[in-house]
């Protein structure tokens, strides 16, 4: 029996609370239900958003208990290690992970189906065998290398290279269920199964009674990211037998590669950009240092999910509609998206800074020096959610090139910052580094969204979108 708001306030509220109440209750079924765009990315962004804040305090916890089990030296090495991986993770797929979303989509509207069949194939025996090359690669580095790098940094980083594959795999897979619109089947491995692992690792490691060291934190990932794609393997491959009839497989690799490409540049200067302020301290700075930034990047992240929440919903939207007769119901949906994405992230933004002293004080002792480089951080968020997700726009429409450009300006200041204001001011330089390429990026992605599509991505501008449209 389907639910309906409007059916169950009827029923339970007065006639003049019901009157009230209607207009949000008929919008909560058009979400539920509809299948216009702007519904089925609301419902995408909805799930991805629960999915999200679920996974925030699970890895808010997870990261924590690591902390005050390891210890600041041993989790910042920690850090800087998988961190690394992670952004390692993302490079394996050349970005193939993000082409799927584009490239799916269209063939199912089209109804190429020997082509989907061969995209779904191909991505991910692809993305599978590059990311081995690189693991393989990357440990015997690190192993000849041993004696001109930190010893404390080898063991770690040879254990977390042999997860790569299948990081890379993940996050091919979380693409796929995306395209697929299946919001659960493609957040909730990475967001919610791998970290709640990860804590029952950690459970099991302390009461065997192993000795809590870098390396036993990176075991614990390992094994975790291992248990997760397997797992996410076998569920998101039956769906897509039912969802795909079974016939012959087309490869069209070089489309695939010319477009993924792009994305790739664009993915891999997003996951720099990303982390590169910690990994840029963790290059100058001590293990403890390491520690106490990245605990304070953990809090930030709280903020970051609704972001990541209306990107996840609306990327195969923008996608499904880059025809010329579809461009102005795209602009038109686009505007929108920056209000979603804007408002709730400067509500959580005030919120982590009243409670940021007690959350970091959760990682353990010291952690608490990290609460001045909130403030910094937060600011640098709340400006890049005034421009919404510009450069998922700027990808699904074609606009990759555009879009890489972007990021590799971004990561080259974010770079040249962090090194001329880390050694002078330390973690302070680091978060005022991260912050102001991060407005550069807001800027850039709000004047080439406005000149390659036409849409102002920008949240105090939305009567201009609806009179481009």
């Amino acid at each position: 029996m389907r639910f309906s708001a409007i059916e169950t306030a009827e029923h339970w509220l007065s006639t003049p609370l019901f009157e009230r109440v209607r207009p949000f209750a008929s919008r909560i079924d058009a979400i539920a239900s509809g299948e216009d765009d702007a519904a089925v990315a609301q419902r995408m962004a909805v799930v991805a958003f629960a999915i999200r804040v679920a996974s925030a305090g699970l890895l808010f916890l997870s990261q924590a208990i690591i902390a005050r089990w390891a210890g600041a030296f041993d989790y910042g090495i920690y850090v800087f290690v998988w961190t690394a991986m992670i952004i390692l993770g993302s490079l394996s797929c050349l970005g193939f992970q993000t082409a799927v979303i584009r490239f799916l989509p269209a063939y199912r509207k089209n109804g190429e189906t020997d082509l989907l069949r061969g995209l779904m194939t191909t991505s991910r025996l692809f993305v599978l065998a590059v990311a081995t090359l690189i693991a393989v690669a990357g440990a015997a580095v690190v192993w000849l290398l041993g004696e001109r790098i930190e010893s404390y940094y080898v063991v770690p980083f040879v254990l977390a290279f042999t997860c790569l594959p299948m990081l890379a795999l993940g996050e091919v897979l979380e693409g796929i269920a995306r395209a697929n619109n299946w919001p659960i089947r493609a957040l909730a491995p990475t967001y919610i199964v791998r970290p709640t692992l990860m804590l029952a690792i950690v459970a099991a490691t302390h009461v065997l009674g192993f000795e809590a060291t870098a390396s036993a934190a990176v075991f614990t990932a390992v094994v975790a990211s291992y248990l997760t794609t397997i797992l996410q393997l076998f569920v998101v491959s039956p769906d897509l037998g039912g969802t795909v009839p079974p016939g012959p497989r087309k490869t069209d690799l070089g489309q695939w590669v010319t477009v993924a490409l792009p994305i790739f540049l664009v993915e891999g200067f997003f996951f720099m950009l990303t982390n590169a302020d910690v990994l840029m301290v963790g290059f100058f700075r001590s293990p403890e240092e390491v520690a106490v930034y990245y605990a304070a990047v953990k809090v930030l992240a709280l903020a970051h999910f609704v972001f990541f929440a209306v990107k996840t919903g609306v990327a195969q939207q923008f996608a499904a509609n880059t025809a010329p007769e579809e461009r102005a119901a795209l602009r038109a949906f686009a505007g929108q998206t920056v209000g979603w994405t804007f408002w709730p992230t400067l509500a959580i933004g005030v919120v982590i800074l009243v409670f940021g002293k007690f959350l970091l004080s959760l990682f353990g002792s010291g952690f608490t020096e990290g609460y001045p480089l909130l403030f910094v951080l937060i600011a640098g968020v709340v400006v890049r959610a005034s421009v919404g997700p510009a450069e998922s726009l700027l990808n699904m429409t074609g606009h990759q090139n555009a879009c890489a450009a972007i990021f590799a300006i971004v990561l080259l200041l974010n770079i040249v910052l962090n090194m001329l204001f880390i050694p002078v001011y330390g973690l302070m330089g680091a978060a005022a580094a991260s912050a102001i390429a991060t407005v550069l990026e807001a800027a850039l992605l709000l004047l080439f969204s406005y000149r390659r599509v036409g849409v102002v991505m920008f949240v105090w501008t939305p009567k201009r979108n609806a009179e481009a449209a």
